[in-house]
C-alpha cells in the first residue's frame, strides 16, 4: 500500500502503467476503489494514478481540512511530491469540483486536460441559476442522515449514483462510504453542495471532456445540468453515456476508458 503525506495528511494512492499521467479523483464519500476499471484498463497505454482524499477510503481521517479548497491543495502537493506534470485530471462528481478548485488556486501549469464525470457547475439552487439540484432544506435533510442514520444515507447514495446497482456494488458502496466518519461526511457534503464554479469554468484554458450519464434523469439530477458545464467552457467536448446514471466510469467502464483514452491522445 502506497502513501504520501500532503499538508499533514497521509493520502493513499495507486499508480499503474507508463505514459501520460491520468489522475483519477473520486466522488464524495467514495474512494479510488470505484476507479479500479480505469486503473486496470487505462494503464495499458497510459499512467493511471488514483488518490483517496483525506478522510476517505484508506487515507488518513484527519480532524480538519474537509473542504474542496483543502482537497485541491492536497492534490497540488501530491502532484508536486510525485513529480507529476502534463497530467490529465479525471474528476468524478466531487473530484471534478476539486479539479476546478485546483485550477482556480494553482492554474494549469501541470495540467494537460480535464475530464468532468457527471458534475454540475454547482449543485445548489441559486436564484440566478436554473440547474441547481438541491436547496437548503435538502442540505439539512442530508446532513441529518449523515449524523443520525448513516445506513439510510448510504442507501440513498446507492440509489442516486448508479442506474441499476448490483448487490456487489451496493456492498462496495457500504464498505467504502462507511470508512468516512460522520463529522467528516457532514463537513465535505455541506461544502461541496454549496460550491459554485460558474465564474471559474469559462476561464479554464486547457481542453476539457464533459461526460454525463443519460440515466442521470432517474437518479440524482439532469443531463442538462451537466451539459451546462460544457456550454460554459470554450471548445469543450461532451459525451453522453446512455446506460449510466451518475457513474459512467463505473457503469460503462470499457466505453468510458476508450473515450478518455481517445481524448488524452487528441490533446
Amino acid at each position: 500500500m502506497s502513501y504520501v503525506q500532503c499538508n499533514g495528511a497521509d493520502l493513499y494512492y495507486e499508480d499503474q502503467g507508463e505514459g501520460t499521467p491520468i489522475v483519477l479523483l473520486h466522488g464524495v464519500l467514495h474512494s479510488l476503489r470505484f476507479f479500479e476499471p480505469q486503473l486496470a484498463g487505462l494503464s495499458d497505454e497510459h499512467r493511471a494514478v488514483a488518490v483517496d482524499f483525506r478522510g476517505h477510503g484508506r487515507s488518513e481521517k484527519t480532524d480538519l481540512g474537509h473542504t474542496v479548497a483543502q482537497y485541491a491543495r492536497d492534490i497540488h502537493a501530491f502532484l508536486t511530491q510525485r513529480d507529476l506534470e502534463n497530467v490529465v485530471i479525471v474528476g468524478w462528481s466531487l473530484g471534478a469540483l476539486v479539479s476546478w478548485e485546483y485550477v482556480d488556486q494553482f492554474g494549469t501549469e501541470r495540467i494537460r486536460g480535464l475530464v468532468d464525470v457527471d458534475m454540475e457547475a454547482s449543485r445548489f439552487q441559486w436564484d440566478d441559476y436554473e440547474h441547481g439540484l438541491t436547496d437548503l432544506e435538502g442540505i439539512k435533510d442530508t446532513l441529518a442522515l449523515a449524523q443520525q442514520d448513516r445506513t439510510s444515507l448510504i442507501e440513498r447514495m446507492a440509489e442516486q449514483v448508479f442506474k441499476n446497482p448490483s448487490a456487489e456494488t451496493k456492498t462496495l458502496q457500504f464498505d467504502e462510504i462507511s470508512r468516512t466518519p460522520a463529522p467528516i461526511s457532514s463537513a465535505i457534503l455541506f461544502d461541496a453542495v454549496t460550491r459554485d464554479y460558474r465564474r471559474i469554468l469559462p476561464e479554464i484554458d486547457v481542453p476539457m471532456l464533459v461526460c454525463a450519464g443519460a440515466e442521470e434523469e432517474t437518479t440524482r439530477g439532469t443531463v442538462a445540468s451537466v451539459r451546462n458545464v460544457a456550454d460554459l467552457i470554450p471548445d469543450a467536448q461532451f459525451e453522453l453515456f446512455e446506460d449510466s446514471g451518475h457513474g459512467p466510469c463505473f457503469e460503462e467502464p470499457e466505453r468510458f476508458n476508450r473515450v478518455v483514452s481517445q481524448f488524452v491522445d487528441s490533446i
